[in-house]
């Protein structure tokens, strides 16, 4: 089983970024999927879900209207687009796939700062 992000970086406050979760070793199609993040210092939190189909997503207070998860079955991706990034989205975000046997990726490291 693996879970491969990617896309993380340096941005500006302001900026955007897109992040990727590469699925593989499961039934994709089975889990719903989820990013979490965890900044320094703090613990780790659900950022945005969604469900195994994709009709549903849910994400947390901080991150609505900025955030949108979405996902592509068809290539066992999970994707996170994040806009109107703050310094305070900094943290190491976490590809999760939701389920009895939850597996976790390794984590991208998304820096926000001028």
């Amino acid at each position: 089983v693996q879970l491969v992000e990617s896309g993380g970086g340096l941005v500006q406050p302001g900026g955007s970024l897109r992040l990727s979760c590469a699925a593989s070793g499961f039934t994709f199609t089975s889990y719903h999927m989820s990013w979490y993040r965890q900044a320094p210092g703090k613990e780790r939190e659900l950022v945005a879900i969604i469900s195994s189909v994709g009709g549903t997503t849910d994400y947390a207070d901080s991150v609505k209207g900025r955030f949108t998860i979405s996902r592509d079955n068809a290539r066992n991706t999970v994707f996170l687009q994040m806009n109107s990034l703050k310094p305070a989205d900094t943290a190491v975000y976490y590809c999760h796939a939701v389920g009895p046997n939850g597996y976790w990726g390794q984590g991208t490291q998304v820096t926000v700062s001028s």
